[in-house]
């Protein structure tokens, strides 16, 4: 049975990326869920695995991390042919309403801010979790 698209979640904060994972699954989600800790990681996964094809993922990307930051790691997923389509939900406690605008302009599906309290953190991420299987999300057409 199909689980629905893999879950990558990119940050560098140890604590937020458990944080996330558990509010995922108390939301329901049994996604596969992987967790990368750079942006350069990330797109290490991308560009250099031809593995990926017919995969579905949704990645969830936080903007300030070490060696490459969330949007220049969105600018170069956007602009290869092939993971365009990937869906992309910025998740940053950034409110710069620049950097909201840039991300959107860069292709990012959904730009949500984490709230700093941590009941209302966990509240958002299960509710992303309950809109995860409502999403419809292409597969990768890699060769």
């Amino acid at each position: 049975m199909n689980q629905g698209p893999t879950i990558l979640i990119v940050d560098d904060d140890e604590g937020h990326a458990i944080l996330i994972r558990q509010n995922l699954e108390i939301a329901g989600l049994n996604n596969r869920i992987e967790h990368f800790r750079d942006g350069q990681a990330i797109l290490d996964f991308f560009f250099t695995r031809r593995d990926l094809a017919d995969e579905t993922y949704l990645v969830l990307l936080d903007i300030r991390m070490p060696k490459v930051d969330g949007i220049e790691v969105l600018r170069r997923l956007k602009a290869d042919p092939e993971f365009r389509k990937l869906p992309v939900i910025m998740l940053t406690t950034t409110e710069d309403s620049r950097e909201v605008e840039r991300c959107h302009q860069l292709g990012c599906s959904v730009y949500i801010q984490k709230p700093v309290d941590y009941d209302r953190f966990a509240e958002a991420i299960r509710r992303i979790g309950l809109l995860v299987p409502l999403l419809l999300v292409p597969p990768l057409g890699l060769p």
